[in-house]
């Protein structure tokens, strides 16, 4: 009866390696290679890594003192708050995107104060802004879960001895949870180069001005240049798979355990 659960499993697993098969089948290495040199993949492979990690440096900014308000803080309707801020998480991403529209946009609340901020959607700009969104709610739930874990005895300890909490929170808290901190990082960075629904919505499909990977994907299967299209699957499954490789080597070392005494 136990050898039934391995039915699903395989079920699972033949959908998952059935599917990246499929794509890796459709071009040889040879000519994979020479998409690589095609413009249009060179300019989608750029613009997706420089707003991703424009989006990651932003969303650690923001996040990082966000998370640790929520776990060192008393902050009113903190359970709301903690709805509120797993919520992006899931929201379809166009749903998203069209808020955001409907926010910075030219009659937008936010367009309306600071109407530079509409005139710079439908660029890289609007790229960033979906990024960093999508980004900021995997790292500030990653980084309220490392904060939490760390015992309060360090941090009494830290002020004991003097330290600001600002001082405290880089000297102490930040080392005992990077490989944590670390990982919330890399699943952001994951989510913000495969991110498409808010990005649409946002800064638009224009080739060589706002083509990410993601993009790209969706103009040329649009414009029936399937091969194109399947080189930057590829990409991304690549981007991917490097990425998962060191979260699992960041989760092999192990994270200390802060809460023994």
């Amino acid at each position: 009866m136990a050898k039934l659960a391995l039915l699903p499993l395989a079920i699972l697993l033949f959908l998952i390696v059935g599917s990246l098969c499929s794509l890796f089948t459709q071009l040889s290495f040879s000519h994979l290679i020479q998409l690589l040199s095609d413009s249009e993949i060179q300019f989608a492979l750029m613009l997706s890594v420089t707003t991703a990690l424009i989006s990651l440096l932003l969303a650690c900014i923001i996040s990082l003192p966000a998370a640790w308000a929520m776990a060192r803080l008393h902050v009113p309707g903190k359970r709301i708050i903690n709805i509120l801020l797993d919520l992006p998480m899931v929201m379809p991403p166009l749903v998203v995107g069209i808020g955001l529209l409907l926010l910075l946009g030219q009659s937008g609340p936010l367009g309306k104060v600071a109407p530079m901020i509409s005139q710079w959607l439908f660029s890289p700009f609007g790229i960033v802004i979906a990024q960093t969104y999508v980004a900021c709610s995997i790292i500030t739930r990653s980084a309220y879960a490392a904060f939490t874990s760390i015992a309060p005895a360090y941090v009494h300890t830290a002020y004991n001895l003097g330290l600001t909490p600002l001082k405290a929170l880089c000297l102490v808290e930040i080392p005992l949870v990077w490989r944590s901190l670390l990982s919330g990082c890399v699943l952001a960075m994951s989510r913000a180069l495969g991110e498409f629904g808010a990005t649409l919505m946002l800064a638009g499909a224009t080739r060589m001005k706002t083509e990410t990977l993601p993009i790209a994907v969706y103009l040329n299967i649009a414009s029936g240049d399937f091969s194109l299209a399947v080189g930057c699957a590829l990409l991304l499954i690549l981007f991917a798979v490097f990425l998962l490789l060191i979260l699992h080597l960041l989760q092999q070392k192990g994270i200390p355990d802060v809460k023994s005494e």
